[in-house]
């Protein structure tokens, strides 16, 4: 079985599509279509047109109403008319096999939801054996209740790059067309086969935990794309990938080191982000065990970001979920380089936005309640790293004392023998 892997694919053109509700304002949708695009863009497609309706929640059957579903495909017709073909359509939130169906039938083009979105940019991503797994089991988790929808989907696209080894698709990173076939017990007995595979590698990656002696592990955690990798690299002196794109890190690297003849572990996990299906949680659960077995949390925070608060709660969710609220942990502000604010006219009388907010009235807020478990860097220009360092020691040191505290004595000794 083949994973789905991403080939020099042809660059697509994408709709985005969104829903206004009573929960989520149209602030809140912008700002949630510009992330669905920034996946998009990740994944190789281009965002040409956006398509928002307010509604009270989902159509069950269409996710927009009749009249949205067909204004996007008059502009779909005209799109076609004047020889710009559109690839695909992607909607903000996780569809329902009837809804990809019906939508299909209306629009005659390529439907992907944000879960199958994010899930294509994993296959894309992974590199290892382990993350591989993980991302196999989850796609065919989501494949799972869309059997029948998917099947004819691929009948008519003419099977994915998976199976052809020709151009990649996004969207069709799948199995392809040698899987047409495919009946639910088969796709029971491969995800059987891979939670099988994924216990092997959690066992080998157990024994390899236990072997790395009584050092304190940290972990970097954060929503996808706040510089984790780049801070790694700052740290540890390595070469983990980094680069501006939406899931950069899917494997968690570990690295030993050193600050100030203080060893210790540290650990770029994979980021996170809304909606994230549960599926990809769920299967991901041994690459997060870092996540889970460490001493320290740093919690990095892209600060530039407009909606950056958000990010903490969604990464803290997570964290809860994972059963990790309770450790020790701090938050590292990055990109202060990159935050910008507007200054507020004297006349303007109406309240103040957090866009006019400048980086040091930011700090006075609830961040300063934070104290030293607050810091402010960049990771890109090295600004306030040396700080970062002496923050970072301090709390290993402390969290060494506390869990290895006759070790402790003896690297006090060997120190002053020195």
């Amino acid at each position: 079985m083949k994973e789905f892997v991403l080939s020099e694919a042809k660059t697509e053109t994408a709709i985005l599509v969104g829903l206004i509700t009573p929960d989520q304002d149209e602030a809140k949708t912008k700002e949630y279509l510009d992330e669905l695009e920034f996946l998009a863009d990740t994944a190789g497609a281009v965002s040409v047109k956006r398509f928002t309706q307010r509604v009270g929640g989902p159509n069950k059957t269409t996710y927009v109403g009749k009249g949205k579903l067909d204004e996007i495909r008059q502009y779909i017709r005209q799109e076609e008319e004047a020889e710009r073909e559109i690839g695909m359509v992607i909607f903000d939130d996780e569809l329902t096999a009837k809804q990809i169906r019906n939508i299909e039938q209306a629009l005659k083009v390529k439907i992907l939801d944000r879960t199958s979105l994010i899930l294509d940019i994993f296959a894309m991503r992974a590199q290892t054996a382990n993350a591989k797994t993980q991302v196999e089991l989850a796609q065919y988790r989501y494949m799972l209740p869309r059997l029948q929808r998917l099947w004819t989907h691929l009948e008519r696209q003419g099977g994915g790059s998976g199976s052809g080894g020709g151009k990649g698709s996004v969207g069709l990173r799948g199995p392809g067309e040698t899987q047409l076939e495919m009946d639910r017990r088969i796709i029971l007995h491969r995800i059987t086969l891979l939670k099988q595979r994924l216990i092997e590698i959690d066992r080998q990656k157990t024994t390899q935990r236990k072997s790395r002696g009584r050092l304190i592990r940290v972990a970097l955690v954060g929503y996808t794309n706040v510089g984790k990798s780049t801070l790694m690299n700052l740290l540890s002196k390595s070469d983990v990938f980094a680069e501006n794109k939406l899931f950069a890190t899917l494997d968690t690297t570990v690295r030993k080191v050193v600050v100030d003849n203080l060893p210790f572990l540290l650990a770029d996990t994979v980021g996170f982000i809304r909606k994230l299906p549960t599926d990809l949680v769920d299967s991901f659960k041994s690459t997060l065990d870092e996540t889970r077995e460490a001493d320290l949390l740093v919690h990095v925070v892209d600060i530039s970001h407009p909606d950056f608060e958000e990010q903490i709660q969604v990464v803290e969710r997570t964290l809860k979920d994972l059963g990790c609220a309770d450790k020790p942990s701090m938050i590292v502000f990055n990109k202060i380089d990159a935050y910008h604010w507007v200054d507020k006219d004297p006349d303007d009388l109406t309240p103040p936005t957090k866009e006019n907010v400048t980086l040091d009235e930011l700090k006075r807020t609830w961040m300063a309640r934070l104290n030293e478990n607050c810091l402010f860097v960049s990771a890109k220009e090295k600004t306030n790293i040396n700080e970062f360092r002496e923050v970072l020691y301090k709390t290993v040191r402390e969290l060494h004392v506390q869990k290895y505290p006759y070790n402790d004595f003896l690297y006090d000794m060997e120190i002053s023998e020195e």
